[in-house]
C-alpha cells in the first residue's frame, strides 16, 4: 500500500480519511506538524512523521495538545505552513489558546488546526462536537464528506488561511478518519521552506506587537471582517453542492459522513426523484445566499448531521432574519426527533426519518429474517467485555490496590483518567476506578479530597494515571497537591509508551515521533525534585507492591508517587520471547471449590486463563497466555505453574 509521499500525481490510492488529510497538506507544503496522541486522529501525524525527513518536514508529539497548537503557530510566524491534529477533547485544552490566536491572526504562512470527533464515544469518555468552537471563536470551519475532499480540502485551506490572515479549521469523524477509499493524488511541492521571524509591521496586523492581543476590540473588528470574506469565499466553494430534483417532497440539508448515509437512505429507497439533497463543505460561516437560494425549493427540510444541530440551529438563525417574504419551509431534524440527538447516524436511521416525514413504507429485510437474526444474535454470539491485554501490568496493579485498601480497612477511594487503565472501572480493574473525567483530572480530584481531614475525611485517596498522561495534564495537579500539602497518592502506570492510541513515543520514552533519540524526562526525578516521596514498583511483585502502597496510605502526610514500572505486555512482546511457560496442575486445582469460587477465571479474568467446565478445572489458554507469570501469584492453592522458558 502506498505511502501519504508518493510521488504519483493524477493516480488515485487507497487512503483511510487521515491519510488522506496528511497527503494534503504535503501537496499544500506543510513544513510542521504537531498533535498529541487521540483516536480517532491519530493517523495524520503518524503518517506525517512516517514521511517527514523524505518530505523535509518536522513532526513532533507535543507535550499537550495546546502546546502542539502553540508549536504550530510559532512555524506560521516565521513563514512555514503548520497544522495541529487533536481529537475532539484536545480542543479543549487547546481553547485558551485558540481564544487570544484568533484575534491576533496568524503569520505570513497557513495555519490549520484539525479535529477529529468521535461520534458515538466509541473511542473517547465523551461525545463532542466541535463544530461550536468555530462559531465561538470566528473561525472558518470545513467538513469533508469523502476521503478526496479531505484531502483537497487541507490543501484548500492553507490558502485560505493565508489569503485572510487567521487560522481554520477542519472537522472530521471517525467514520471518515478511519475508513479508506480511493484519492486522486496531486503534485509534492518539491519548494525548499525558509524559515524567518519578520518583526516589521504587517500591514494585515497594524499593531507593533504583532502577535499580542492587545487593543482586543479593535482586533476583534479585524476578525470579523476576516470572516466575512471567508463567506465570499465559502458562496462560491466547490465543496458545497446540490443533488435532485429541481422542486423536490423534501430537501435534505447535510454534511460530512452524514451526507453519504444520506445518499445511501435516498437511493435504497429509490426516492431521488422526490428527494433533494443540499451538501455542505463549508460550515462556518454560512454561506448564506447559497443556503437562501435553496431553501426555496421544498416546503420540509430535514438537516442530517453528527453530533449536535449545528448547522441545524445555524440556518434557523439565518432563515429567521429573512424577509417576510421569504419562504418559510417547516425545519426537521433533532429537534423534532426525526433524527437523534446522540450517537453515529447510519442509512437506516436516515431512512427511518425520511419514511416518517414522506409516509412512506420501507421494509429493510424480511420480518421473518429479521426475527431468525435476532434469535440466532442473542444465542450464538459470546458476550465480551472489557478487559485487559494479557500479561497486562495494569491488571496486576490493580489487582495489588484492591488488596491494598482492603487490607487498609478505610475504604479508600481510586480516581482515574484516561488511558487503558479507564477500563478499570469494570471488572478488569476489579472495580477500583471511583472517577474518570478529563487528563490529569484523577489527580486533580484527589487534591481535593486530599485536604479534606479537617471535615472528618480519613479514607485513603489514589490517583492513577498512566505515564504518556503524567506528562500531558497531570503535573499541574501535582505540584499543586504537594505545594498545598494534599494527602494523596499518584499511582503512575508507567507502560513505556501511549499505549491506548497506537504507542507513539512520549517525553518519557527517549525517542521522537521521527524516530531520534532524546534525553528522555525522568518522572521519577521530576516527582522527586518537587519534593514528594518517591517509590518505583513492578506491578508484578505482588508482595512488595501491595506493602508499598499500605505503607504510603499509613503514612499521611502529602501528595506521595508511586510509580509502577513495567512495559507494556504488547511492546515487550515484539523483541523478546515469553519469560515463562505457564500451566495448571490439575491436582492442585480445587476448581469450584476453591476459597474465592474460581479466583483466577471470575475474578482475575486474564484472558490466558480459562476455565474447562468439563474438567471443572481451570487450564491456560496457550495462545492468549504471554507467559508473564503474574497469575502464579494469585492462586490461593499454589495449582498455578510458571517455569522459565
Amino acid at each position: 500500500m502506498a505511502t501519504i509521499d508518493i510521488d504519483a500525481p493524477g493516480t488515485s490510492q487507497l487512503f483511510i480519511g487521515n491519510e488522506a488529510i496528511a497527503r494534503g497538506a504535503l501537496e499544500a507544503g506543510v513544513g510542521f506538524a504537531a498533535a498529541y496522541p487521540g483516536t480517532p486522529s491519530s493517523e495524520i501525524l503518524n503518517s506525517m512523521a512516517s514521511v517527514a525527513r523524505n518530505m523535509d518536514i518536522y513532526a513532533e508529539w507535543s507535550i499537550n495538545e495546546k502546546v502542539a497548537m502553540e508549536a504550530a503557530a510559532g512555524a506560521s510566524f516565521a513563514g512555514i505552513r503548520a497544522m495541529a491534529s487533536m481529537k475532539q477533547n484536545g480542543i479543549n485544552v487547546v481553547s485558551d489558546f485558540l481564544s487570544n490566536l484568533v484575534m491576533t491572526g496568524i503569520g505570513p504562512a497557513g495555519l490549520l488546526l484539525i479535529s477529529c470527533d468521535d461520534p458515538s464515544a466509541i473511542s473517547s469518555t465523551n461525545e463532542q462536537d466541535t463544530r461550536h468552537i468555530a462559531k465561538w471563536l470566528d473561525i472558518p470551519l470545513v467538513e469533508p464528506g469523502t476521503f478526496q475532499e479531505a484531502k483537497d480540502m487541507t490543501k484548500w485551506l492553507f490558502e485560505l488561511a493565508e489569503q485572510l490572515g487567521t487560522l481554520c479549521m477542519l472537522r472530521s469523524v471517525t467514520r471518515i478518519a478511519h475508513a479508506r477509499g480511493n484519492v486522486n493524488l496531486g503534485e509534492l511541492p518539491r519548494k525548499q521552506k525558509k524559515a524567518y521571524f519578520d518583526q516589521c509591521h504587517d500591514a494585515r496586523n497594524p499593531f507593533p506587537t504583532r502577535y499580542m492581543p492587545i487593543s482586543s476590540p479593535i482586533r476583534h473588528t479585524f476578525l470579523h471582517l476576516k470572516l466575512a470574506r471567508a463567506k465570499e469565499q465559502f458562496e462560491s466553494s466547490p465543496f458545497n453542492y446540490y443533488l435532485g430534483p429541481e422542486q423536490p417532497d423534501l430537501l435534505i440539508i447535510t454534511c460530512g459522513s452524514s451526507w453519504l448515509y444520506s445518499q445511501d437512505a435516498v437511493k435504497a429507497l429509490k426516492l431521488e426523484d422526490k428527494v433533494g439533497i443540499l451538501k455542505l463543505g463549508t460550515l462556518w460561516p454560512l454561506p448564506e445566499k447559497f443556503i437562501e437560494k435553496h431553501l426555496s425549493k421544498s416546503h420540509k427540510i430535514l438537516f442530517v448531521e453528527e453530533i449536535d444541530p449545528f448547522l441545524e440551529q445555524s440556518i434557523m438563525e439565518f432563515a429567521a432574519s429573512l424577509p417576510s417574504t421569504a419562504p418559510r419551509p417547516i425545519f426537521l431534524g433533532k429537534r423534532s426527533n426525526h433524527i437523534p440527538a446522540q450517537g453515529e447516524l447510519n442509512p437506516d436511521l436516515v431512512m427511518k426519518a425520511i419514511t416518517s416525514i414522506l409516509g412512506v413504507s420501507y421494509e429493510a429485510r424480511d420480518a421473518e429474517y429479521s426475527k431468525k437474526a435476532a434469535e440466532l444474535a442473542s444465542t450464538s454470539v459470546p458476550t465480551r467485555s472489557w478487559t485487559f491485554c494479557a500479561g497486562c501490568p495494569h491488571r496486576a496493579t490493580f489487582w495489588s490496590i484492591k488488596n491494598a485498601t482492603k487490607l487498609d480497612g478505610r475504604n479508600g477511594v481510586v480516581t482515574g483518567d484516561i488511558g487503558c487503565y479507564s477500563m478499570a472501572l469494570g471488572a478488569a480493574g476489579f472495580y477500583q476506578l471511583r472517577t474518570v473525567h478529563c487528563m490529569g483530572a484523577g489527580a486533580g480530584i484527589a487534591s481535593g479530597l486530599g485536604k479534606l481531614a479537617q471535615f472528618g475525611f480519613n479514607q485513603p485517596v489514589i490517583a492513577v494515571v498512566g505515564d504518556s498522561t503524567f506528562y500531558h495534564a497531570t503535573i499541574p495537579a501535582l505540584i499543586n497537591g504537594i505545594f498545598n500539602k494534599s494527602n494523596y497518592i499518584l499511582v503512575i502506570l508507567d507502560n513505556s509508551a501511549t499505549a491506548m492510541t497506537g504507542f507513539q513515543p512520549h517525553p518519557g520514552t527517549g525517542v521522537t515521533a521521527i524516530g531520534e533519540q532524546t534525553q528522555p524526562i525522568s518522572m521519577e526525578a521530576l516527582c522527586r525534585s518537587l519534593g514528594a516521596r518517591v517509590e518505583i514498583c513492578d506491578p508484578f511483585d505482588l508482595k512488595s507492591t501491595t506493602n508499598t502502597l499500605l505503607n504510603m496510605m499509613a503514612e499521611g502526610g502529602g501528595a506521595k508517587v508511586a510509580i509502577m514500572r513495567r512495559e507494556c505486555e504488547l511492546v515487550r512482546g515484539k523483541k523478546a520471547k515469553a519469560p515463562y511457560k505457564v500451566h495448571i496442575d490439575s491436582e492442585k486445582c480445587v476448581g469450584q471449590a476453591c476459597g474465592c469460587d474460581r479466583v483466577c477465571t471470575r475474578m482475575f479474568l486474564c484472558p490466558g486463563l480459562i476455565w474447562d467446565k468439563e474438567a471443572g478445572k481451570s487450564k491456560i489458554d496457550e495462545v492468549v497466555c504471554n507467559g508473564c507469570g503474574f497469575c502464579a501469584d494469585i492462586c490461593p492453592q499454589g495449582a498455578i505453574v510458571k517455569e522459565a522458558a
